[in-house]
């Protein structure tokens, strides 16, 4: 691979984005990634993946700004809603049929199935049941914030970074599911800001309105990112898909058709021969607190971290 550098390490696969000097997201890169990840997702040994960057102090700068450009003036026509509705449209069904991407690319429409790989990308890591961790160790721009949002988990260096949706800024919105999993994720009032103001923002901003989960010093973040993978890489990859699929589609229907999602996964999971394993393992855990004259809270400090630490059980499914 030329833009990718991976290192497997038990079950936890490290991936680092490899583009300098600015780390730009361009067709390569994306169709790298996303043979990687249909490669990962294949493979039942990896439990979490983290993703970084090999250029220091950017995660990502953003995605090409030159290739979007070459797409939009290979276009032949200015697209309205429908239009744009219909080329995409033209892109799955182009597919499907022999050569009908390289024909879609000569007629000015390969701009279309860019961005397509990019959605596709994103939905595999959240359809994945497999724990994506992103470790931002710099800036985060554009594209490179649409891939952190992929991620289930994201850790920031904490330092003279920035973060953001600046799109806008030239005159278009973000395209690779900025303002819906902004929306998502820290709520439409800020997704609103940050994508209509097109400002960065800092680390310390982006940990306070929840868009990064964690700062760590930028020497340790490698170290935090691999550590938290190694962890939830233990838990039930049953229950690992079933969480992501309620919060990621369940959260963006009605109440009624999420909490239907979340009893169809909590069945799914509970049912695992492993689950039923370790409820009971559980059990005798409290029993064995209890027996000893202790109470629950004395099993919550004694033994649950054995459970958080995930080395109390071994998931298999």
């Amino acid at each position: 691979m030329r833009f990718l550098r991976t290192e497997r390490t038990d079950s936890v696969q490290t991936i680092w984005l490899d583009n300098p000097p600015y780390n730009f997201l361009t067709e390569e890169v994306m169709g790298e990634l996303l043979e990687l990840l249909h490669t990962l997702d294949a493979d039942p040994g990896v439990r979490a993946v983290v993703l970084t960057s090999a250029v220091e102090g950017v995660f990502v700068s953003h995605y090409s700004v030159a290739e979007i450009l070459a797409g939009v003036q290979a276009a032949p026509i200015t697209l309205g809603p429908r239009t744009a509705s219909a080329a995409l449209l033209a892109s799955k069904i182009a597919d499907r049929v022999p050569g009908g991407a390289a024909g879609l690319a000569q007629a000015g429409a390969g701009g279309v199935a860019n961005l397509r790989r990019y959605h596709e990308v994103c939905a595999v890591m959240r359809g994945s049941s497999t724990v994506f961790i992103a470790a931002l160790n710099g800036r985060a721009l554009g594209g490179g914030c649409e891939l952190a949002l992929a991620c289930d988990i994201r850790l920031m260096a904490d330092g003279p970074f920035e973060i953001g949706q600046p799109e806008i800024l030239v005159g278009i919105i973000p395209g690779g599911g900025g303002t819906q999993m902004l929306t998502r994720v820290v709520g439409a009032a800020r997704a609103l800001e940050l994508c209509l103001e097109g400002a960065p923002i800092t680390p310390r901003e982006a940990l306070d309105i929840g868009l990064v989960h964690r700062l760590v010093e930028p020497a340790d973040l490698l170290d935090e990112a691999r550590t938290t993978a190694a962890r939830l890489a233990k838990r039930s990859p049953t229950a690992v898909a079933g969480i992501k699929h309620a919060v990621y589609e369940g959260g963006s229907t009605s109440l009624e058709k999420g909490l239907r999602i979340e009893q169809t996964q909590f069945l799914t999971a509970a049912s695992t021969p492993s689950a039923k394993h370790a409820m009971a393992t559980y059990l005798a855990d409290i029993e064995e607190t209890i027996a000893k004259g202790g109470d629950i809270s004395e099993f919550v400090a004694a033994k649950l971290p054995d459970w958080i630490a995930g080395t109390k059980v071994e998931f298999t499914e």
